[in-house]
């Protein structure tokens, strides 16, 4: 950690206690390490581990099953509902939880999945949009994201992507704040070390939406962002700015080759 960073957490009266990069065996870890690259799942507690893995104890799991009701609900004036068009979810959405971010033509910039859905229900569904961190978009983004369960992160950043990409890139190397960190300054300088009571990883966007034991329910990565900017005492973005989908394409390459594990279960 660079003196800067530590004087100023130490200055507004964050403690950090470095312990040394946490090692493990790629073997240990199976799909949730890539080499260097490993899931927040391998920085978790055990307990936090075991709720994951099983469905049945998973309180994410109940916002996949709202998300199943949704899919089946119609609304709006063109009286449709998502199977209308996509219809069974395991089969037509079986990618979508890898590849978002996506270069959109129409707007000329990036779109992520909730804001996809919300398109279809304006464009296709004649409905109103679901409200962001709303419990119906959060169950609909769970849902759809966990169709993808197990398969690799896998986004395009290439072609008209790349400059968006160049974007989040820098935007993850910046510095901000009050305490002039970057998001690089916790999830690369300092991965395996503590931050007060926290582990730091190296924060994967894989298992987005996520169940926090923290929020005790399901947010969406850019909530995790707009945390993120507070608590290094920045300005945040507002849910599904450019700044954030861009951000959120640069970690979705981050974490590439990654299982996509939503809902996941975190501290």
């Amino acid at each position: 950690m660079r003196r800067g960073i530590l004087a100023a957490a130490l200055g507004l009266g964050l403690s950090v206690m470095l312990a040394g990069p946490t090692t493990a065996d790629q073997s240990q870890w199976g799909p949730y390490q890539v080499g260097e690259v490993r899931s927040g799942y391998t920085y978790a507690a055990g307990e936090t581990r075991d709720m994951q893995d099983d469905d049945f104890v998973n309180p994410a799991m109940l916002w996949v099953d709202g998300g199943a009701e949704l899919w089946e609900t119609v609304d709006g004036e063109a009286g449709k509902a998502c199977a209308s068009c996509h219809n069974d979810a395991a089969e037509s959405m079986a990618e979508a939880g890898t590849k978002y971010p996506v270069y959109f033509e129409p707007s000329g910039k990036m779109m992520n999945l909730e804001q996809r859905i919300n398109f279809c229900r304006t464009e296709n569904m004649k409905a109103a949009a679901w409200k962001w961190e709303s419990q119906e978009l959060l169950r609909m983004t769970t849902f759809v994201r966990n169709q993808s369960r197990g398969k690799p992160m896998n986004v395009k950043i290439d072609g008209p992507a790349a400059p968006f990409y160049a974007k989040g890139k820098e935007f993850y190397e910046t510095r901000r704040g009050q305490l002039d960190m970057a998001c690089s300054s916790c999830h690369v300088d300092n991965a395996g070390n503590m931050l007060r009571a926290n582990l730091l990883s190296q924060g994967m966007s894989n298992g987005f939406p996520t169940y926090r034991l923290k929020w005790q329910g399901v947010g969406s990565l850019h909530r995790r962002f707009r945390g993120c900017n507070k608590q290094v005492r920045a300005e945040p973005y507002s849910n599904g700015s450019d700044e954030y989908v861009n951000l959120e394409l640069y970690l979705a390459d981050r974490a590439r080759g990654l299982p996509v594990e939503a809902p996941a279960v975190r501290n």
